[in-house]
């Protein structure tokens, strides 16, 4: 151990010497409204904020307005070594501390604090190892040896606790529950300012799943509970699958209480069997609602659901939508697959009635469909749907039968499915059908669209969609029902124009659709308290028949955001844009698509 050498002393005696002239000019200054102040120099920031917290006064030592004088001069005494405790987290563990009491007004005090922390404390040396059954895992040899502190680095103990964290997390991840820091030393030289770092992590045995006992819920098969769970029996435990698991089950409407235990003390030869205690919801819900939309104006609905048919988990839902703009009545039975909580077969009835600025159509539908999840986010769908359409489009009234056969692939990567601050997600889908089905017109419809949140510093997010379709058609365009043209504008896509009042138009100037679409949208948003949030955007885009005769419309505007449990609120005010006499439009929609 060498000592601390002259140079460093006469700077400390510099430091004390200052801190005295300056707290010998303080007593002139205002009192403070306080009974007993405390007044720090000579550090800042994270340092000041940590000592200010080591000399909050006790309780009871100021009591009526009156202080405690002699167990004031008792705390003055013990600031120094508080000090020094309060900066030792950070690498000072030599810092010099001195104090004056100061009575600058009748049962008033000031208590002055000058602080010369001196030279950090650095890393000399750091030794990470991982030691038993898992010592070989090379996520958990990658982290021992990228650890946070490194050689000359200052010995900053959050850093440290950091690393630590890290480690044992990870260790977790991979099964190893007990994993533990049998040594853990820090060893610090004050004379040579250094610190020696010995880490090890044993990792104990790895468990894995065991079997899943469900309770509270027996009115559901045990077979059909196993779909909502993110792991198998044999798998590695997995805190993370655990939770996610958690997630499915009170996410399926089905439970207003789930909570999923690993059985420890049940853990047998490192299998652990889990415990998930149930609370089921009643199975047979009607809710009525009510909501607004620019797109739709008012709107009303009753929802009917059985979420347990059967008693085998199968769900029937029955809904009647009515609006100014659409009018529907739908019922739909869904099969749910034992395979994973997303996949399932479905069947739904669809009576439906709309009238918009553009077109007027009835449509009476029966789809059947296919679900299967792939990987996680991701959904494959094929479905089959005869649909019997009368519609009337600008000069034209018709009617038309057709049977769509499609297939639809969805990723959807959020972190969070009501109010995503990152992530992506895309849909692509292609449709058709042929006279020899039964149909009366042969189609094939190709749509693509995406939508992505990328978070930007200072609470800003980035946030773009597009979205875009063509058709091939083997029979005039007049044969293409209402239902499956493609219109643009609206809360969803080119805001500042009215919902579907962009595409090509007849003789007579309406609006009768496109062959195909493209449209985009690009946002800036700004969180501002914590459900509250401002936006900028440009919207553009159009329908249209061919590439030469592509027009694109423009808006752009401002909006405010209101978080909900529900999905955002979204009030926006549009301007058109590049167009004569250009007019302004509100846009109200709820909740968050894609």
């Amino acid at each position: 151990m060498k000592p601390v050498s002259t140079k460093h002393n006469s700077y400390c005696a510099a430091f004390l010497v200052l801190t005295w002239l300056v707290f010998l000019l303080l007593p002139g200054i205002a009192s403070a409204a306080d009974p007993v102040e405390i007044v720090i120099i000579g550090i800042e920031d994270e340092l000041l904020e940590n000592v200010q917290a080591a000399l909050s006064l006790p309780q009871g030592l100021v009591q009526d307005e009156a202080v405690n004088l002699p167990w004031l001069e008792l705390f003055q005494e013990d600031i120094p070594q508080k000090v020094r405790t309060a900066l030792e987290p950070f690498g000072y563990y030599d810092a010099k501390v001195g104090t004056i009491l100061q009575k600058p007004a009748e049962n008033e005090y000031r208590i002055l604090v000058g602080v010369f922390p001196g030279d950090p404390v650095k890393v000399a040396d750091v030794n990470v190892r991982v030691t038993g059954p898992g010592a070989q895992e090379e996520a958990l040899q990658r982290i021992a040896s990228s650890f946070r502190l490194k050689k000359g680095d200052i010995l900053v103990h959050s850093r440290y606790e950091r690393g630590k964290g890290r480690l044992q997390s990870k260790a977790h991840e991979l099964g190893y529950l007990d994993a533990t820091f049998p040594i853990h030393e820090i060893q610090v030289s004050l004379a040579e300012a250094s610190a020696r770092i010995t880490l090890e992590l044993n990792t104990g045995p790895q468990y894995r799943f065991g079997e899943t006992l469900f309770t509270g819920a027996p009115q559901y098969p045990q077979r059909f509970l196993q779909r909502y769970l993110d792991y198998k029996s044999g798998e590695i435990f997995s805190e993370k699958k655990l939770g996610q698991s958690q997630i499915n089950l009170s996410a399926s409407d089905r439970f207003k209480g789930v909570l999923l235990t690993p059985e420890r003390e049940e853990a047998h030869d490192s299998i652990m069997p889990v415990l998930a205690q149930l609370s089921p919801l009643p199975r047979r819900r009607l809710r009525p609602g009510i909501g607004y939309g620019t797109d739709t104006g008012v709107r009303g609905s009753v929802r009917y659901k059985d979420v347990n048919l059967f008693l085998l988990g199968h769900e029937l839902n029955a809904e009647i939508n009515i609006s100014q703009r659409l009018q529907g009545i739908a019922a739909g039975y869904l099969v749910p697959s034992y395979r994973d909580v997303n996949s399932s077969l479905g069947l739904q009835v669809n009576f439906q009635r709309e009238d918009t600025d553009s077109y007027t159509n009835s449509l009476i539908s029966l789809e059947g469909t296919w679900n299967r999840s792939l990987l996680r986010g991701q959904l494959l769908t094929l479905y089959l749907k005869p649909q019997w359409e009368d519609y009337t489009v600008g000069l034209e009234t018709a009617s038309s039968i057709l049977v769509l056969a499609g297939v639809r692939f969805s990723h959807r990567s959020f972190d969070d499915p009501i109010r995503p601050r990152k992530g992506y997600g895309y849909t692509l889908e292609a449709r058709g059908t042929h006279q020899y089905l039964g149909s009366d017109t042969g189609l094939l419809q190709l749509i693509a669209e995406g939508r992505t949140i990328i978070p930007l510093p200072w609470r800003f997010s980035l946030i773009s969609r597009v979205k875009g379709g063509m058709t091939l058609q083997n029979e005039p365009f007049k044969d293409l029902p209402a239902s499956l043209r493609f219109y643009a504008g609206g809360d969803r896509s080119v805001r500042g124009y009215a919902y579907q009042s962009l595409g090509p138009k007849d003789i007579t100037g309406e609006v009768i659709g496109g062959k195909h679409l493209l449209t985009a949208s690009v946002e800036l948003e700004r969180k501002l308290f914590r459900d509250w949030a401002v936006a900028v955007f440009f919207d553009a885009g159009n329908a249209f028949n061919s590439l030469n005769r592509l027009r694109l419309y423009k808006g752009a505007g401002l909006g405010i955001r209101y978080f909900t449990p529900i999905g955002a609120l979204q009030l926006d005010l549009a301007r058109q844009i590049a167009v004569d006499n250009p007019s302004y439009r509100v846009h109200f929609s709820v909740g968050f698509e894609l």
